[in-house]
């Protein structure tokens, strides 16, 4: 099963180390879409940080999606980097 969120980019932190801090709210509003991942998701945050460059633009909306990991030592159907 694969849970689908949608967020909001609030932050994008570049640190003096070369990594990103990249911070996130559940989106509440501004769209007939944004209200109905609203009734399912009504809060939230979340952070990220990267080692690799500027993934994430401030200001933007980004779909999430989350699907359950495959066991350590099992093949997984998506490649990896992808």
């Amino acid at each position: 099963m694969t849970v689908r969120s949608k967020w909001l980019c609030t932050k994008v932190e570049a640190d003096t180390d070369g990594t990103f801090t990249y911070e996130f709210q559940a989106v509440t509003s501004g769209s007939v879409e944004n209200d109905s991942f609203f009734k399912t998701t009504p809060s939230g945050q979340m952070q990220l940080q990267s080692v690799v460059g500027s993934h994430f633009v401030q200001g933007q909306e980004y779909y999430n999606d989350m699907t359950p990991a495959t066991p350590a030592g099992e093949a997984s159907s998506t490649p990896s980097g992808s």
